[in-house]
Order: C-alpha cells, then structure tokens, then sequence
C-alpha cells in the first residue's frame, strides 16, 4: 500500500482541499482521506484530476499527420482524405504499428490520455493472407501499450462489406476483412489473454453500418453477450451525410435509428460521431444509457459537420471524446473545440456549462472521463475508491495555473492550452510519466522519425 497527498483534488463529490490517496500494490484506490489525518506523506502543492479515457483512437494514422492538408480538388473532403489512409494502412506491418503506437500512447500520456480505445480494423496480411488469432497486428498495439504504461482497450473491428446493399470490399479494403468466426475468435482469444486487473482488456466494433449487415451483427452481438455479457461494443455512425443518405436508401431508416429500431444499444455501446443524429435519435441514444464519442478536432479537420451537444446532454445523455485520426492528441483540445464550436453556432459564451456545473472546463473534463470509462469498460474516470490510480498531477508553478483557484484548474487546463502544466501522469498507481518525461520518449521519438523518413 502507498499513499498520496494532494494539496487539492477533484473527487466525484467535487473539489478537496489536502486530501491523501492510499493505492493498493494492484493499482486501485484503496481509499480517499483528509491528508490532515495521515502523518506521511508530506503534502504536495499540485492538483490531481482524473486521467482521460481516450475513447476512439486509430493507431497507425498517426504516421498521417500532417501529410493530406493540401487541395487536391475542389471537392475535397472525408471521402478523398480516406483513400490516403488506405494508401498508409496497405503498406505498414506489424513492427511499423508498434513504432507508431509507442511513439503516440507516449504523446497521449503527457496530453492527459490515460487509456485508449484502440478501433483497430488492420487484421490481414500485405497479401490479404489471415493471421490466426494472435495476430500480430493486434500484438502490436498491445506491446506498446504495455511498454508505454497506457491503459487498453483493444477492440477488433468487424468489416466486411465497402457500402450498404453487401458490396464487396475493394482491393484496398482487402486487410480490413474478417469473417464472423474470424471476428469471435479474435475477440475469445484476447478475452482469454487479458490478465484480470491488468491495465488491458478486450472489446468489440463494428466498423460501420454500412461495412456489417444488420443480420450479421445480429448474430455478432449474441456471440460477443456469451463471451462477456459486459463487453464494450463501439461502431462509427452517421459522421458523413453522405452514410445517412445511403443507409436511408438501403434500408428506409437513418443509421442511429436503425440501430435503436433493432434493440442493439445498451450502456456497454459507445457510438462514434453521430454527428448527424437528428433529435428523436439522440433522445432514443440517452435513453438506451450508451455513449457517444465526439472527436471535434478529426470531425474538424475531415470536414464532417457539428454534433449539437446541448440537447442530448441535457436528456442526460453521456458524452466522452477520442482522438480519432490523431490529427490532434490532447485531451484538453478535443474539449476545448468542442466549447468553441458550439460558441460560434449560438454567438454566445459558456454554452456547455449547466446550473449544476458553471465552470464549463470542470463539466466537459467530468463528463468526459467518466462516459469514457463506460465507453472502454474499464474501471477508471475518478479519483474514487475502487477505480483505478489513474490521474494527472498538474504543476501549480506554470505560467498557466499561476493563482488558480481550485474551482478553476479545469477551465484554465481546457482554455489555455495548457499541456506544459501537466507534470505528472499516474496509471495504476504508477507514475509513467515524471516531471513531463516518459521513460521511453527518446528512443521511441529517434524510431519513429527513422520511420516516418523512411
């Protein structure tokens, strides 16, 4: 057992004053006292906030960045930046992914991320060729994860089809396809693998409605409930309007309503995007208790269009943010776009603030973490008994917290992109990232520019 004393610390409750954190040699919180009543150790002047669930990361699009901003045509948008992506996914190997993965999980950590949901629908060979179920291109992402302390949630993802109506996938969708027993077998053996209490752990994702049939996933969601009945299950949905008018003429319904139509979503659901949900759809999402995933800076920079949040969090709908595409990978910056695209739709401040919360930065954090704890079915989003010792101590000598009252440290960490102020990153009750440093950020940084110039 080791204890930690914060001067102050966001618990669920809200804000603490000198507050002692005792954690398990497992990694949980073992309790939450009044540091005033334990004689060691001695007080800390930082913050600790919960560490952020990443809940939708594709990995190997890291190696992306920056490398698709430029007018190819007038018509340029989520549809031609795509056949980029492909280009990259079609020729990295399973080295080239724990490279690119190291290197990302480590940006992810001192951003804030303490675990990610990693949608990964890499599962084939350059030839097209099967892998068996101990991939290695799952391996991959798995070994970095536990080299870089990360927490995981691995979900394998169901492709099978190029567009609504079964259209067969194109050449250079070829190592994206799984057949369902391939798809279950993957997801047992990982499930098997997991050591219980261990930072990683198996899910499930369907890619989207139009690469899996409905009488597929039917058949998906009743292996994957006899596997483990509180699985993550996670799908892209309704993010082009291009999709929306296509699963509208396929099927006579739009996507979300499709899926709430058939009985699919629970609160082990999280749906990726749904920026074009309509209202009676995401009325019908909160009611169902799953979550939604926004990811404002990818959704921004593929043109996708804008999630209207207020309505949805105001039917208690629960919202968490991922990092998607990595155009961007800070929790911090999700959260703050997020704000400010509402504030230029209504021309007004604060908007996703409620009477409960004012503090605009301390409601998006809260909300965020815990709906992204759900999102990757992992025991962490709080600073509370029994979750996990995940959380980041936040420097009170950067220029970005200098006189910051307790209430808020959050608006000051979200609004002023304030990264440097993160000091330290605990996951499991270890620290992985010290005085702004990781352990393997040299070496992983010196392979991953050998990769990227190669």
């Amino acid at each position: 057992m080791r204890s930690y004393r914060f001067e102050a610390a966001l618990l669920p409750e809200g804000w603490a004053r000198d507050v002692c954190i005792a954690v398990s040699d497992s990694g949980l919180i073992a309790g939450i006292g009044a540091g005033a009543d334990a004689p060691m150790p001695a007080i800390s002047p930082e913050s600790a906030v919960p560490g952020m669930p990443n809940a939708h990361s594709h990995a190997f699009q890291r190696a992306m960045i920056g490398t698709a901003e430029f007018r190819q045509s007038a018509q340029d948008s989520f549809w031609t930046w795509r056949n980029a992506m492909y280009a990259l996914a079609n020729r990295v190997v399973p080295a080239d992914i724990q490279v690119i993965a190291t290197r990302l999980f480590i940006e992810m950590l001192k951003s804030g991320y303490t675990s990610v949901a990693e949608f990964h629908y890499l599962h084939r060979g350059l030839d097209g060729g099967a892998l068996g179920d101990d991939n290695p291109l799952h391996e991959a992402i798995v070994e970095a994860a536990r080299a870089t302390g990360i927490g995981l949630t691995l979900l394998p993802t169901l492709y099978q089809h190029s567009d609504f109506g079964a259209k067969p996938l194109r050449a250079d969708q070829r190592r994206f396809e799984l057949s369902l027993a391939e798809f279950v077998a993957a997801i047992q053996f990982r499930s098997r693998t997991a050591a219980p209490g261990s930072l990683i752990r198996c899910g499930a994702a369907f890619h989207s409605l139009r690469a899996v049939g409905i009488p597929v996933m039917r058949e998906a969601i009743a292996e994957l409930k006899s596997i483990d009945a509180s699985m993550p299950v996670h799908i892209h949905v309704a993010e082009q309007l291009h999709e929306v008018n296509a699963c509208r003429r396929a099927t006579g319904k739009r996507p979300v309503e499709l899926l709430l139509d058939e009985g699919a979503l629970s609160r082990h659901w999280c749906l990726v995007h749904a920026t074009h949900a309509n209202a009676a759809e995401l009325g019908g999402v909160a009611d169902s208790g799953a979550t939604i995933c926004v990811c404002p800076t990818t959704e921004g920079n593929l043109g996708d269009g804008f999630f209207n949040a207020e309505p949805y969090l105001a039917q208690g709908g629960s919202l968490c943010i991922g990092s998607d595409s990595q155009a961007s990978v800070c929790a911090a910056e999700e959260l703050r776009w997020f704000e400010y695209q509402h504030r230029l739709k209504r021309r007004r401040r604060a908007v996703l603030a409620s009477p409960e919360e004012p503090h605009v930065g301390t409601r998006l954090w809260c909300e965020a973490a815990r709906s992204g704890a759900r999102a990757l079915g992992q025991p962490v989003g709080e600073i509370r008994a029994g979750r996990r010792a995940d959380w980041l101590v936040l420097d009170p000598h950067d220029a970005s917290m200098a006189g910051a009252r307790m209430e808020n440290v959050l608006d000051r960490l979200v609004f002023t992109n304030a990264r440097s102020a993160i000091r330290d990153v605990v996951v499991g009750g270890r620290w992985v990232v010290g005085n702004r440093r990781h352990a393997l950020e040299h070496a992983s940084a010196i392979e991953f520019e050998a990769w990227m110039r190669g």
